[in-house]
């Protein structure tokens, strides 16, 4: 366990030029965590993984939620908490009134520091096989955004009107990423894929009739494209397609 008498002693060798400032932000990395009984706050995880931990708001109590935000904030750390229901966030927006909400992503967020989307990346693409498929694109979308990626949406371009999707090619040769959001019959990640040249993330929904298996159809079709240079999230994870392609976008 780390003590202050450790941190003292690391920061004393530090200035003294002994460690090197890879050196002791390695070791910030593995600091302690924050440990509130029902939560173990990791307020180092931006120096491990290029940004903060992400809250996911299903099952948590507001109060539960408030708690772990303003560790997080006190650290001067950016907010994000996801799959969080309307009635939620007005009451965390109570304690927390800096949150701003997307209601289609079902995503509040915060910049502790004021700095989102100021850093220069490449363009992510975002397009979804139907409208139904929206707001897990979108949650896809504003993940990237609080991530810092500039983003660019191209909806409602599903194979069932494929003549949709030609027409905007260069959409597709402008992103550095392309991130794909379908459901029913899952094709649509495999037409993309042989347009271009770019990594395509692949996020099958649950969107669909019976036989779809609650995306699982679509999950499955995606997993078995034959065009190579796809990457597969599970069904509905927008956030998790968003994370991905931020990684990759760095």
């Amino acid at each position: 366990m780390v003590t202050e008498r450790t941190v003292e002693r690391v920061l004393r060798d530090f200035k003294k030029g002994r460690i090197s400032t890879k050196g002791i932000l390695r070791y910030l990395s593995n600091m302690p965590y924050k440990d509130i009984k029902f939560a173990k706050v990791d307020t180092h995880r931006h120096l491990r993984r290029g940004f903060a931990e992400v809250i996911l708001c299903q099952n948590k109590t507001p109060a539960q939620i408030i708690r772990i935000s303003k560790i997080l904030i006190k650290n001067k750390q950016p907010l994000l908490l996801t799959k969080l229901s309307r009635e939620k966030f007005n009451l965390l927006k109570k304690s927390l009134e800096q949150l701003s909400y997307n209601e289609e992503a079902k995503i509040a967020f915060f910049d502790a520091k004021g700095r989102l989307n100021r850093r220069k990346r490449g363009i992510v693409l975002i397009m979804t096989g139907g409208t139904s498929d929206i707001p897990f694109a979108e949650e896809a979308a504003v993940t990237l955004e609080v991530m810092g990626n500039p983003v660019k949406r191209l909806y409602d371009v599903g194979v069932a009107g494929i003549h949709r999707l030609f027409d905007k090619k260069k959409l597709l040769d402008e992103a550095s990423v392309i991130i794909v959001v379908a459901g029913m019959d899952g094709a649509l990640p495999s037409v993309v894929s042989g347009l271009t040249s770019k990594p395509v993330i692949a996020v099958p929904t649950s969107i669909g009739y019976g036989a779809n298996f609650n995306g699982l159809s679509a999950l499955l079709s995606m997993l078995n494209s034959c065009s190579p240079g796809i990457a597969v999230v599970n069904i509905d994870n927008g956030f998790g397609a968003g994370y991905f392609a931020s990684l990759i976008n760095k």
